[in-house]
């Protein structure tokens, strides 16, 4: 009876054992075959995924000879639209509006059924009407022949499409704003002119055309490389007028194939003389609108200089409609309507015959001239030397003149108004007012100064500063006329570093002017202090570790034409002035610009090639020295202030780079002074 039951017991068991493993196995299968179907199901939508990337690729790349590969025939024959028929479709259309910058976004694939999804899109593309946003999409994805391809219709083209209907573009052009002077004459206009080209069918063949080419391009100074490269353009046809070049004088006479009408361009008629300040325009390129998508796909924008800081204002918005039509030209749908709103004018303090005045005194030194009313800041000149002729940048420069403007080793396109430099014995003036200031400048005190070099003692080894003229004994005013860098290098250990900074910190040193032009601020030293006697002796007088834009200068040097108070310079004629009492005493500053009457009333004053007996006129010479080391000839660049006591109504602050080279600024100034003079009264 017990060995009965062990058997049953162990018969139980097996069944037990055996039950188990099937139940695994069973398991095991269904969970295998889900695992497969979810591996599966991963799978079909990568291979989506990857087919609809390769459909918007192609899209917003414009390469719409890829397209009838990821297409289902189908779709194709119900639409009536052969493979070919696509691609020209698309490239008429895209290349018809201008569109550029074609994105997409809001990618969606759902699944609907077996091998088919459905594909949600948006697109923004920019057109000459600016940024054509959130256009939806929807359409169908099947899969063929293992690989998935796009159920097509002309609604994927621009939603509302249908059959053989059109997109049709029309724009009413924004008229650019002009640029003008405080007396309404133009600095950047909109002019006609000239614009010159080839006709290619007119050229002839052979040596005859080749003859053509050659004369075209010396009577218009384009390179035969430049205009053949034109000529090669892809849209080009024999009786194209293919645009080579703006002529600014009149054309009279044409060698055989040439041609021209007329075309309103971009015209900078102060040429040179205002290039750093005002800029140029040229066409929008498509890193213009990555940087910003609202640009339109045509046109031009700033590139530098003050079309390109005011380019908002200027460029306006132009007007237009972009709508689909059906075959018969009858509009369907409208995907974009901007009203035109032309630019603004912009006004500025500029005088368009002081900047030509103080451009023209350089004959293409190096060097730069900035021209201000010190009573309500206005700018009336910033000039800088060599320059550059911005029509030729704005209406296409040949590769020679470019290659000689970037290869001048003083470099045109260089802003030197707004470019910082040691301001030299200039800065003398703002020392003088601060010891002043604090009591440890006394003007009348009379200092024993020997020789023509001095330190303060052994511990400055073998580090002297130097003057030019041997004078003693010195006071406030020799010292001004006498430009004696031993006596403020004196007077500015006499105050202390902590004084003397204090002092600075009154001016604008440190500030971010409110200017459309570019610069970086004022500096006193590389670090926040000295930390050495000879550096803070050199900075006294107007060297040292100085970088001053002879824009800040001007703005400095005002308070010594308003009893202390300083008046931030402005471009903008409307723009209210900004001021900063106290920067100095008034007691000081008028002390200050008295001294200086001297150095044009004196017979040995350095600036009495400028005295007018009939105009009081107060100046300051200035020369900075850029040298390696001690006992060898550095480069100087010479600087002139020249402040007018009569009526108060301008000062000039005047650089010379390289004056050993290139003459003083006292030496080529006079004509601008008497210009100045006899204007602003």
């Amino acid at each position: 009876m017990q060995r009965s039951d062990k058997k049953t017991n162990k018969k139980s068991n097996k069944t037990l054992i055996i039950a188990v493993i099937a139940i695994v196995l069973v398991i095991g299968a269904v969970g295998g075959y889900y695992a497969y179907g979810q591996w599966q199901t991963a799978k079909e939508v990568k291979q989506a995924e990857k087919a609809a990337d390769t459909f918007l690729s192609a899209i917003e790349k414009q390469k719409f000879d890829q397209l009838p590969d990821l297409l289902t025939a189908d779709s194709l024959k119900k639409n009536e639209y052969e493979q070919k028929q696509v691609i020209e479709k698309y490239q008429a259309i895209y290349s018809g509006i201008e569109a550029t910058n074609i994105k997409s976004s809001a990618v969606t694939i759902k699944k609907t059924e077996k091998n088919q999804y459905r594909l949600t899109y948006k697109l923004t593309m920019s057109t000459p009407l600016g940024q054509l946003k959130n256009l939806i999409y929807k359409t169908t994805m099947k899969k063929i022949d293992n690989t998935y391809k796009i159920d097509w219709a002309p609604a994927l083209i621009f939603p509302g499409m249908s059959g053989q209907d059109k997109v049709a573009l029309k724009v009413d052009e924004a008229v650019r704003g002009e640029i003008v002077d405080r007396n309404g004459e133009g600095l950047a206009v909109n002019q006609t002119f000239d614009q010159v080209g080839i006709v290619p069918g007119k050229l002839g063949e052979g040596q005859t055309r080749t003859d053509n080419i050659k004369a075209f391009s010396d009577q218009f100074n384009v390179s035969v490389e430049d205009i053949e490269a034109k000529l090669k353009q892809n849209w080009v046809q024999d009786d194209s007028f293919v645009p080579i070049t703006i002529s600014f004088d009149a054309v009279t006479d044409l060698p055989q194939g040439a041609a021209a009408q007329d075309a309103v361009v971009r015209y900078y008629p102060l040429k040179e003389a205002a290039a750093q300040l005002i800029g140029y325009v040229g066409n929008i390129t498509a890193e213009d609108i990555e940087k910003n998508p609202e640009l339109t796909s045509n046109g031009v924008i700033g590139k530098t200089g003050l079309e390109q800081a005011y380019d908002k204002e200027l460029r306006g918005q132009d007007g237009g409609s972009l709508v689909i039509t059906d075959k018969d030209g009858v509009t369907k749908n409208t995907l974009q309507e901007v009203s035109k709103k032309d630019g603004q004018k912009i006004q500025l303090t500029i005088d368009k015959n002081v900047q030509s005045q103080a451009f023209t005194i350089f004959a293409n030194r190096p060097g730069s001239a900035v021209v201000m009313n010190p009573q309500d800041g206005d700018l009336l000149a910033t000039a800088s030397s060599p320059s550059y002729d911005p029509n030729k940048m704005a209406n296409g420069i040949s590769q020679k003149d470019y290659d000689a403007y970037a290869n001048d080793k003083n470099l045109p396109f260089t802003a030197r108004f707004a470019t910082g430099y040691a301001p030299g014995s200039t800065f003398k003036t703002i020392t003088g007012a601060i010891g002043l200031d604090n009591g440890t400048l006394k003007p009348d005190e009379e200092i024993a100064i020997n020789g023509l070099k001095w330190q303060k003692d052994a511990s400055w080894g073998d580090y002297f500063v130097t003057r030019v003229k041997e004078a003693s004994p010195v006071n406030l005013r020799t010292a001004l006329v006498n430009s004696d860098n031993i006596y403020f290098a004196q007077q500015t250990l006499r105050m202390g570093e902590d004084t003397f900074r204090k002092g600075l910190s009154n001016f604008i040193f440190g500030e971010k002017l409110d200017l459309p032009i570019a610069m970086n601020p004022a500096q006193i030293s590389n670090e926040d202090k000295f930390n050495s006697e000879i550096l803070l002796a050199d900075t006294g007088y107007g060297q040292g570790q100085l970088l001053i834009t002879p824009i800040q200068q001007a703005a400095m040097y005002s308070v010594f034409q308003n009893s202390g108070k300083l008046v931030y310079p402005k471009i903008e004629l409307n723009k209210e002035t900004k001021t900063k009492d106290n920067v100095v005493k008034a007691d000081s500053a008028n002390t200050i610009v008295t001294d200086l009457l001297g150095s044009v009333e004196d017979q040995d004053g350095y600036v009495h090639n400028m005295y007018n007996p009939d105009f009081s006129l107060a100046a300051k010479t200035g020369t900075a020295e850029i040298k390696d080391k001690q006992d060898t000839v550095g480069k100087e660049n010479s600087f002139l202030l020249a402040m007018d006591r009569s009526n108060n109504k301008f000062s000039a602050m005047i650089m010379v780079e390289d004056s050993r080279k290139n003459d003083t600024a006292t030496n080529i100034s006079k004509p601008l002074i008497d210009y100045l003079e006899a204007n602003y009264k």
